[in-house]
């Protein structure tokens, strides 16, 4: 079992990139806004917590599966410990089983990721954030209250690697990321 976390700040282009990997792997993805984006049409407004708890349902079954593995995004804000304390709770369901765990950051400028934050896959994929003017706001709004590149040596894992995607296209960066890791 494998366990790719592909982490960075919004609209760098986690999902894309994961996307492109489930093409060239056999591992299978569930992206930050899955099951946001499923609670939020179902249900209407922030459930949260819903959202969460579907999460580790979909965590603790896969780590029981025969499934090769599963890449998850998420944003990491660098000095919140909530954040750290959420990927670490990820974890945890695939260190139960040995699985091996991959990380990977994804880094690009907040001019670039504005660009992405509305293109066409980004919107199909993500209903919430087709009111471009909001979602950019939020961006831009989460880019001054937190970090969300990392230091060097700041990342304590073994299995790492830092990718700045600003010049490279998204199946590029998923073959990069599946030699560095030989998935």
């Amino acid at each position: 079992m494998k366990l790719v976390i592909i982490f960075g700040a919004q609209a760098v282009g986690k999902m894309t990139v994961g996307q492109e990997l489930v093409k060239i792997t056999e591992l299978r993805l569930l992206t930050n806004h899955t099951m946001w984006e499923f609670v939020h049409e179902h249900f209407g407004g922030d459930f949260g917590d819903a959202s969460d708890r579907l999460k580790d349902v979909i965590y603790e079954e896969f780590a029981k599966s025969d499934n090769y593995g599963l890449i998850v995004t998420c944003c990491l804000a660098f000095g919140s410990p909530s954040d750290w304390d959420g990927l670490n709770h990820i974890t945890h369901f695939f260190k139960e089983v040995n699985a091996e765990i991959h990380y990977a950051e994804l880094i690009a400028s907040q001019e670039i990721r504005l660009q992405r934050n509305n293109t066409e896959n980004r919107l199909l994929n993500k209903a919430t954030k087709r009111d471009i003017e909001k979602s950019n706001k939020n961006l831009i709004d989460a880019d001054k209250k937190a970090r969300f590149v990392s230091n060097d040596g700041e990342i304590p894992f073994e299995n790492y690697i830092k990718i700045d995607n600003t010049d490279i296209s998204a199946d590029v960066v998923a073959k990069i990321i599946k030699e560095r890791f030989s998935l």
